[in-house]
């Protein structure tokens, strides 16, 4: 076996998460890329679209700009019309520091294969980005016939990490019925949820940068303000449920593996920063996930910092109070460390794990 290097040697720079977003033709996903470029909470979103006899960014007024390489827009988005081989020249260019993006997300043609650009993105070693989750959208109107047009569809439903069940104005019964059938086909962890109009929040897929700057540290209140927000009126947060949580005691890497192995369907979003105490004193966790993806990023603690556990859950339908105690009973205070117990952790750092396949799922 490999033999790991010690942790305290690898801290992890602030990496750019791309976001693979993907459905067939007329599911949806331009209108879900609008709605996030629109709501991204001060994020800086750099979208790459390789769909482009379809693209239709509206009221961005930048169709008939898409054709040669990148569209600054006033609000900070960039959009780029691209080839799929071109596609770490793209990276590249809205990686490089001086653009200030915050998250990539890439809408994948209507016939594209989803599996391919995420080995794309698992296999590409540019130390600026972080492969982010793999999204699919789907329409509950058609669901039906685009699945026998479509039989492959199932493939990308078990792949997927986030399934946007959109249109459900339009499905019968109020898509109850596609939104179970879905749930069957997807992976296991994987996460579905309900939008009309392509409305999710854009915190189920990365981090809305805080209305003022708090270096190193998320924002645990902007979450609820966010909802609370008259301009995001009709986005269905009534039907999401978040849990702050917070902990002085260290939480333990094997117990805490254990609960997001076993973490709930409705489930959606974790995020947050951990900390192991004695199992890794150097550094703190972030983690993200989306659906099933998870990834952990080790971040060296800052001079005096306050050392806790700071997490939020999102989903839908979860019970709280369940979850609160699950996590209360990770923590561990033992002023010793097993030397084998951060294992299971370090499968989800990227460079430490054993090969890009473990990404797909915790």
């Amino acid at each position: 076996m490999r033999k790991r290097p010690p942790l305290e040697h690898h801290p992890t720079p602030r990496q750019i998460p791309v976001v693979v977003l993907a459905g067939f033709l007329g599911s949806g996903k331009t209108t879900l890329l609008n709605h996030l470029l629109h709501r991204s909470g001060g994020s800086r979103i750099g979208a790459i679209v390789n769909d482009f006899g379809a693209i239709e960014i509206d009221a961005m007024a930048v169709a008939g700009a898409l054709g040669d390489s990148t569209v600054s827009l006033g609000n900070g988005c960039l959009c780029c019309a691209v080839d799929a081989s071109e596609l770490d020249v793209y990276l590249e260019r809205l990686a490089a520091p001086g653009t200030g993006v915050d998250v990539i997300v890439i809408e994948a043609s209507g016939l594209a294969e989803p599996q391919e650009l995420v080995r794309m993105l698992l296999a590409s070693g540019h130390p600026g980005i972080v492969y982010g989750g793999l999204v699919e959208v789907v329409d509950a109107a058609e669901f039906d016939d685009t699945r026998a047009r479509h039989p492959e569809i199932d493939r990308h439903l078990a792949l997927a990490d986030l399934v946007v069940v959109n249109k459900l104005d339009r499905a019968a019964e109020g898509g109850e019925r596609v939104l179970g059938l879905v749930r069957s086909l997807g992976g296991p962890g994987s996460a579905v949820v309900p939008a009309t109009y392509g409305r999710i929040d854009p915190e189920f897929l990365f981090d809305c940068r805080p209305s003022e700057e708090r270096l190193g540290q998320l924002s645990f209140d902007d979450l609820h303000d966010h909802h609370a927000d008259g301009a995001h009126a009709g986005h269905l947060h009534t039907a999401y449920d978040s849990l702050s949580f917070a902990s002085e005691p260290p939480l333990d890497p094997r117990r805490l593996m254990a609960f997001l192995d076993s973490r709930p369907e409705g489930l959606y979003r974790i995020k947050g920063y951990v900390d192991f105490g004695p199992y890794d004193s150097a550094n703190r966790y972030a983690v993200h996930a989306v659906g099933r993806f998870l990834r952990f990023y080790p971040e060296p603690w800052g001079p005096g910092e306050e050392r806790l556990t700071r997490l939020v859950l999102i989903g839908s339908g979860i019970d709280t109070a369940a979850l609160r105690k699950e996590l209360e009973a990770c923590t561990n205070d033992a002023p010793h460390a097993d030397e084998h117990g951060m294992w299971g952790v370090l499968r989800y750092v990227q460079g430490l794990e054993e090969g890009p396949e473990e990404d797909y799922e915790a």
